[in-house]
Order: structure tokens, then sequence, then C-alpha cells
């Protein structure tokens, strides 16, 4: 590869599991599907083109779900990706879609079971590498749905096992019952509401997969701190922010989303980036 094709490679590893290393900058597969993330694209042949090409940049961490589209997502990753040489993908299950705005929790045991074997499908694989509760459901018990997790790992139809948006406690909670190898929260530079999360994920090895890592809405306003960082480096206010997370925690995985090829680079790109310390306390101070 060239320096351009490697730009992912800079960010470094980080291992899932204390064994599986994945780069540090992956790429999220949920703006691959239609509006509201319900649906088909309305350019299958571009979302294939931008799964090859994030691995073409040295993305070896794909992030999908089966509530992305619904289904429409894993299979856009087989498609493009498939058999996978070199490339970890992650799943998650536990969010019901009814219809482009409706995402209801789902943890019955069963359920996650089906979606589990759903997956294992849809990815064409037998065992997923990181197979992620989606949403605790608050109405079931939560040891029966990361014993359920516990159950998969065990019988090999997943690696390793991850929660997203969950609390400390719930962590704690599911560690009792089952290795957690990844947390994916919410978490940018203007929303840290799960910086207590990001401790805990640090000070315990864990995988800290950040959603939403750029909140370009609000970033590319002219006198938000990221956006006078960008263009005082030269770069994008997405990229400060990309940067900043890479340099925020060793345990951070961020997973920016795009349909777009152009977006890609950019974001990749990102991993090249060494925010100076001045810039870095700016940043810090922003929220």
């Amino acid at each position: 590869m060239t320096t351009t094709e490697s730009a992912a490679a800079a960010a470094g590893t980080f291992e899932l599991g204390g064994e599986l290393p994945v780069r540090r900058l992956g790429y999220g597969a949920m703006r691959l599907t239609g509006e509201g993330i319900w649906g088909p694209p309305k350019d299958a042949e571009n979302a294939v083109a931008v799964l090859r090409r994030a691995t073409d940049l040295g993305v070896d961490f794909v992030d999908t779900a089966d509530s992305y589209g619904p289904y429409v997502s894993e299979e856009l990753v087989r498609e493009a990706l498939y058999p996978y040489r070199g490339v970890t993908v992650a799943t998650k299950a536990g969010l019901l879609r009814t219809g482009p705005n409706r995402w209801i929790p789902c943890g019955r045991p069963e359920y996650l079971r089906q979606e589990c074997e759903m997956s294992l499908r849809r990815l064409g694989v037998e065992t997923i590498d990181l197979f992620q509760l989606h949403r605790v459901d608050p109405h079931v018990a939560a040891d029966e749905q990361f014993g359920l997790l516990a159950d998969l790992q065990r019988e090999g139809k997943v690696r390793h096992v991850g929660l997203s948006q969950v609390s400390v406690e719930q962590i704690e909670a599911a560690s009792h019952i089952v290795d957690v190898a990844s947390v994916q929260n919410r978490y940018n530079l203007v929303d840290r509401s799960s910086d207590a999360e990001l401790r805990h994920c640090t000070e315990h090895g864990i995988a800290f997969i950040p959603w939403a890592p750029a909140d370009a809405g609000n970033l590319a306003q002219e006198g938000n701190a990221a956006h006078d960082a960008a263009v005082e480096l030269g770069v994008t206010p997405a990229q400060v922010a990309l940067a900043w997370l890479l340099q925020r925690s060793s345990v951070m995985v961020p997973i920016p989303g795009t349909s777009s090829l152009e977006h890609l680079e950019e974001n990749c790109a990102a991993a090249t980036i060494e925010l100076p310390r001045p810039i870095v306390h700016r940043l810090d101070a922003s929220a």
C-alpha cells in the first residue's frame, strides 16, 4: 500500500478481548442503507465500492448491525468483503425495526439467538468476530440477556461479546457473566455523556467504540473549537474530531460511517494527524 492507502493503519492497533488485533480507526456501515437507515441504498454499487475502498485505506474493522436496513447493511458487507481476509466484522442484535424511525429494544434470549443465527448466515461465517447487544432491554432480566451472549460464545457462534449504550453498572453486571470485549456508546467532542464509561473501559482494557464520533453539523460551525483547530491545521473539523478521539484513550476505536468515497478518504486520513498539545487542551475544555 502507499502512504495514502494505509492511512487508517497510522492509528495503531487494539487487541479486542486481549487477542484479536484491529486497527484503531474502523468503519461503521450504518449509513450505507437507505434514508432513515431503512431499506436498500440508492446506489448499491457505490455502497460496495465504499466498503472495499475502506479496506484499501487500511481499515480492518467493520461494524454493522441486523437493524440497519434491517439486514441490508450485513448483506452489503458480505457482498463487498466476503471472505473477509484480514477484516474483523462486528455486528449487533437487540433492536427491532418496524419502520424508518422505530427502534424497539428486544432482549428476549430466544430473539437474540435467532438474530445471531441469521447474522451468521447473512455474513456467511461460522463465528461472528464481535457480537454486540445493541441495547439492554429494560423489560427482560439483564442477566438473561448477558447469559445468552455467554451461551453463544461457549457454543462457538460468537468469538467476542460487546455491549452498546450501557452504563458502568451494566458493564460490571455483564462482566460477572461474560467477558466484555467492547462498549459502543455515543461519544464525540460535543457529547461526552459517556466519560465515566470511557474511563472504565480504559482502566479495564475494554475497547470503547464511539458511535457518531464526528458530529459534523455542530463541528463545522465557525467559532467551534474543532472548526478553529481545523482552520489552524489545514484539515477538516471531522478530522480534528476523530484525531482527538484517537488521542483521548488507547482503547478508543472510532467507527466513522459515510456513503461518500471522498468523506471516507478524509476520515481515514485523520489517523495520520497528531494534534499539538495546546490544541488538545483547547478541545478538552470546549465541552
